[in-house]
């Protein structure tokens, strides 16, 4: 006689999920873009403020400012640069449908094999030819007024911009580039191709990013220098010392002995930075590359803060 069979064992279903873990596996994935998209603007914020300051002949390291501080100076940073990617990965997309439709049909499978070989050729020449220049900061000889710290990252960008159109051709179309049908092994080598130019594409694009960051921090602190920075604080600075400085048009009166410890007073200065340990001052009618007073915050004065002057 023949064993009694078993019946199949079921497995069990899986026990029913809460519904906070289901909140947090639909967080995870705003969390990561949105982590990623703070560290973006704290970098950019943090290289805006770098270059602002050090124009200035503030030591960016001594200004202790917040993460928050950082991330709102990030706006002016990136604005114009993040809008004008916006518009132009807008183009590329457009321009992608245009030549995919324009190329399509059995009538132009050749001039479409033609089209992807000249885009992938002259893309990845610009990239191979520009690579060295973005990540050696070797000058190119490129015309007189042109931006020449952008362009090294633009010709990589655009470089890696026209050899993904040209993998877009490609992978939209049935045949391979002898008009062979396609197989997965030649899909999976311009998969690679395509993922390589995205990554030198965001490189390139982060890196320009970057460099406008530090550019246009640089430009700000020279304009609020030339306009007499306006919109900073006026200081009255009472101390217990004679204060030695360069500053010019600084008016200085001794009250006595008998008017306290804080016996001498200096008016005429514009509070530009305050760190945990200082006071970074400039005359109200300092200009660019003028001379910056650096006082301890240590007991030995006291400053007296009024309106900002109007800008």
């Amino acid at each position: 006689m023949s064993a009694p069979q078993r019946p199949p064992v079921r497995p069990e279903p899986p026990p029913p999920r809460s519904p906070l873990s289901t909140f947090v596996e639909k967080a995870a994935y705003v969390a990561a873009p949105g982590t990623i998209a703070l560290a973006l603007l704290y970098y950019f914020g943090s290289v805006y403020v770098r270059a602002y300051y050090s124009a200035l002949g503030v030591v960016p390291e001594d200004l202790g400012m917040s993460v928050q501080d950082v991330m709102a100076h990030s706006t002016s940073a990136i604005f114009f640069p993040l809008c004008a990617l916006l518009v132009g990965g807008l183009g590329v997309f457009l321009l992608f449908g245009l030549a995919g439709r324009a190329l399509d049909g059995p009538r132009l499978t050749v001039r479409r094999r033609t089209a992807i070989i000249l885009l992938l050729v002259i893309g990845m020449a610009m990239v191979f030819v520009d690579s060295p220049a973005l990540f050696s900061g070797v000058t190119l000889p490129f015309p007189e007024g042109w931006p020449l710290v952008f362009v090294p990252a633009l010709m990589v960008a655009l470089g890696a911009t026209l050899a993904l159109c040209a993998v877009h051709l490609r992978l939209a179309q049935s045949t391979d580039l002898r008009g062979r049908p396609r197989t997965h092994e030649s899909d999976r080598v311009w998969l690679a191709i395509g993922a390589l130019l995205i990554g030198m594409l965001t490189v390139s694009l982060f890196f320009d990013m970057a460099q406008y960051a530090g550019v246009i921090g640089h430009s700000d602190a020279r304009h609020d220098a030339e306009r007499g920075y306006q919109g900073r604080a006026a200081v009255v600075v009472h101390s217990r010392v004679l204060l030695t400085h360069n500053a010019r048009n600084i008016k200085f009166r001794d009250h006595g002995s008998g008017k306290g410890p804080y016996r001498y007073e200096y008016r005429g200065f514009q509070l530009l930075a305050k760190t945990p340990a200082r006071f970074y001052l400039v005359s109200h009618t300092a200009r660019y590359r003028d001379g910056v007073v650096v006082l301890p915050d240590d007991g030995t004065l006291w400053l007296e803060i009024r309106a900002a002057q109007g800008g």
